[in-house]
């Protein structure tokens, strides 16, 4: 499989590719490139309908003169923790803002959720957010507002009194269970559409059929969210009790600890 980047004969059979109807992955395919590649460069250059191959290019050699400029000191990537390679860490940032893109966030939003979770913290402040992304306050102020609304974002208060804007595992959670009881509504006036069209009726039998499909579809995915959620957290708990038990046979018991199970035997 070719590496490097994509040259502007690719760009034009994208262009091809996205003017006859094909799949990004069909056109990695062809391409021989990862369908990741083929999605991010497309969404980072107009988005399927928009793309031009001569613009692409020449915003790409934009992108990677900006690049080679002298990094001010003290910027996201003169710096990352763990060793990290900050080059890694930013190219992995954009992959992870076009997935979100791909699935229906817009740009903005989903690059500052996008931040938040290659943030080690899980949680930013307006600030630090407009200063990682280099885009004003208010692009932020308006893309924190949308995530709070989908509930994608949680805003805490530091000790400081400043606000941050965290993301953690119950957000998924809270997520699902939003996405599910959406469709209530639905059902319900699909069933109140079954009563005026006349029960029976082909309308009716349509309404009276979605509103099932979407009713036993949100009971499930209520209960596979719990199940997950519980099971997450016992498997915390569980790693919990086998480090204390690791630590019980090496010796290093805590208070109250013995080497011998205790049993009842009346």
């Amino acid at each position: 499989m070719p590496g490097g980047r994509l040259t502007q004969q690719e760009r034009q059979q994208i262009a091809a590719g996205l003017a006859d109807g094909l799949a990004y992955a069909e056109i990695a395919r062809r391409l021989d490139r990862p369908t990741s590649t083929i999605t991010r460069e497309v969404m980072r250059n107009g988005g399927p309908t928009g793309y031009r191959a001569e613009l692409a290019h020449r915003a790409t050699q934009q992108r990677t003169q900006r690049r080679r400029q002298p990094t001010p000191r003290g910027s996201q990537a003169a710096a990352q923790p763990y060793g990290r390679d900050a080059q890694a860490v930013q190219e992995y940032e954009e992959t992870l803002t076009t997935v979100m893109m791909t699935s229906g966030l817009p740009k903005m939003m989903s690059r500052v959720l996008a931040c938040l979770y290659t943030t080690d913290s899980g949680s930013l402040t307006a600030s630090e957010l407009a200063q990682r992304l280099q885009v004003s306050p208010a692009s932020i102020s308006k893309a924190i507002t949308f995530l709070e609304s989908m509930e994608l974002v949680r805003r805490e208060s530091d000790a400081r009194r400043r606000d941050r804007y965290v993301v953690d595992d119950d957000l998924w959670y809270q997520s699902m269970i939003r996405s599910a009881r959406d469709n209530d509504q639905f059902v319900e006036t699909a069933r109140q559409g079954v009563a005026v069209l006349g029960a029976g009726t082909p309308a009716a039998t349509r309404l009276e059929n979605a509103a099932r499909f979407l009713d036993f579809v949100g009971e499930s995915i209520i209960r596979a969210a719990e199940q997950a959620r519980e099971v997450l957290y016992t498997t915390t708990d569980t790693t919990s009790a086998d480090t204390t038990s690791a630590d019980a046979t090496t010796g290093n018991t805590t208070s109250g600890d013995t080497a011998e199970p205790s049993s009842d035997r009346g």
